[in-house]
């Protein structure tokens, strides 16, 4: 499971925003379920961020959340995202040069699936 937060950040406010986001990402990181993190900024329009974790399944993430070092560090940072769809589902992967590998939705069958 992926989740992506994207930020607009002024300029004047991006050393204050990286300490926030590499504090919110150690506090991630330290929970059951974290497989792997990262703080990103577009190359095209720097004042564009975006952290994106990865997660061994939904209920890790949310379970994550519940943590009081996230509900410190990451929580306050997470609000502060475009208010945007930020939890995804993988539904095929593929390794450099392999197969695509695809997987069943693990929401519930239905119109919507």
């Amino acid at each position: 499971m992926l989740v992506t937060n994207r930020f607009v950040v002024d300029a004047e406010t991006a050393d204050e925003f990286t300490r926030e986001a590499h504090a919110a990402l150690a506090a991630l990181a330290a929970r059951p379920g974290y497989l792997r993190g990262e703080l990103l900024r577009a190359l095209d329009d720097p004042a564009h961020w975006c952290l994106v974790t990865e997660w061994e399944s939904v209920g890790a993430y949310r379970r994550a959340l519940g943590g009081f070092d996230v509900k410190v560090s990451a929580v306050p940072l997470l609000a502060r995202s475009v208010d945007e769809p930020s939890a995804y589902e993988t539904l095929a992967s593929a390794a450099p040069e392999g197969e695509i590998v695809v997987v069943a939705s693990d929401r519930a069958a239905g119109p919507y699936r």
